[in-house]
């Protein structure tokens, strides 16, 4: 890669991580976990960007609010936010990324397939995201479930939508600008 590319991409992992935080601010509180636009950004993170540089835009994210920046949920941040209720799903972020950049690049960027990535993205968030909610507050399976999980597919499934259109709009905007 190029000295030009690698400055074009580094500068489109900060936006993201940018993206990623302002989307934390909308913030829906339903429980424990709220509603958020984040994940949406985590999951186009991965389809703009890729693997390599998807995973940058996270882990920059994730050091930002460990490091106290006010990036997480609601204008929080902090290292303890690693490992309170919604620990999981910010951890869970990370190989729900690289799954799928990976994926979706594999299947050929088309819409549906895009789709389906993100599908799986956002399952891996919840498989790392449920399971520490219930540890984490000692709630039972049924609760955690009803409370980090059903409240959300709807939503979800419209981030999705959303998601894919604006990241095939952002890859084709990329693509005529050389990056």
């Amino acid at each position: 890669m190029n000295p030009s590319n690698t400055l074009k991409m580094t500068i489109y992992t900060a936006l993201f991580a940018a993206l990623i935080a302002a989307g934390a601010f909308i913030a829906i509180p339903v429980g424990p976990v709220p509603i958020v636009l984040q994940n949406m950004f985590v999951l186009m993170a991965a389809l703009v960007l890729g693997p390599r540089w998807g995973l940058a835009a996270i882990l920059l994210y994730l050091f930002m609010g460990a490091c106290g920046f006010p990036v997480f949920s609601g204008g929080s941040g902090g290292l303890g936010w690693l490992f309170g209720p919604t620990g999981g799903y910010l951890l869970g972020y990370i190989p729900a990324v690289a799954v799928t950049a990976t994926l979706a690049k594999s299947l050929g960027h088309r819409p549906l397939t895009d789709a389906l990535a993100m599908a799986v993205g956002s399952l891996l968030v919840y498989g790392a995201g449920v399971p520490w909610l219930k540890f984490a507050t000692g709630m039972p399976w049924d609760k955690a479930l009803a409370l980090g999980l059903l409240p959300f597919i709807i939503g979800d499934l419209i981030k999705i939508a959303a998601g894919t259109w604006a990241a095939g709009m952002m890859r084709r905007i990329m693509d005529k600008t050389g990056a």
